[in-house]
């Protein structure tokens, strides 16, 4: 993956949920609240992050403990379906934290070793902390529902965030044309 489209497209998607949130549309604000528990988003993100996981361990090469791929493969999907029957609570937010950690990858790797290139911190460093908070939030992802509460709670929070999310995406855009 080439830096700029390793900065662009987090950048546009910075912008568009920057704007629905600066929006402030109802839809957006229930959607957002509903989000943590929604049985639909688990399947969408807990899904789509267990099979991406699931091919990156299949593909694992012999350093890798690759000649135990098909044993890893097997017992990390019997994780994933149990989880759907056994952890259903924030399913969601925990697939949003692995599918976070996953795409995180590339995006670095596409940062690394660029020196000459400054400007590429204004996309790893926040990378960064968006790595710790998926940690965090994978451990205790109740606490997105909590966040989303106090967000909403008054309209300026989330306009706030809203423009600040927003104003980072269109930097970030702007950013991923100068390299």
């Amino acid at each position: 993956m080439s830096l700029l489209v390793a900065t662009l497209v987090p950048g546009l998607f910075l912008a568009v949920l920057g704007a629905a949130l600066l929006a402030h549309r109802p839809a957006v604000v229930a959607s957002l609240k509903a989000f943590p528990r929604s049985a639909t988003a688990a399947m969408v993100l807990f899904g789509g992050g267990s099979l991406w996981f699931l091919w990156l361990v299949w593909h694992l090469s012999a350093a890798d403990f690759g000649e135990y791929h098909v044993l890893l493969t097997l017992g990390f999907g019997a994780v994933a379906v149990l989880a759907f029957k056994c952890v259903p609570d924030f399913l969601a937010v925990r697939g949003a934290c692995v599918l976070l950690l996953l795409t995180a990858s590339p995006l670095l790797g596409a940062a690394y070793m660029q020196y000459e290139r400054p400007q590429r911190l204004l996309l790893v460093t926040p990378l960064y902390l968006l790595i710790a908070a998926a940690i965090w939030l994978g451990v205790q992802p109740y606490r997105l529902r909590d966040f989303f509460e106090w967000l909403f709670l008054r309209t300026g929070r989330a306009r706030g965030v809203g423009g600040v999310l927003l104003a980072y995406g269109l930097l970030l855009a702007v950013v991923a044309f100068t390299y």
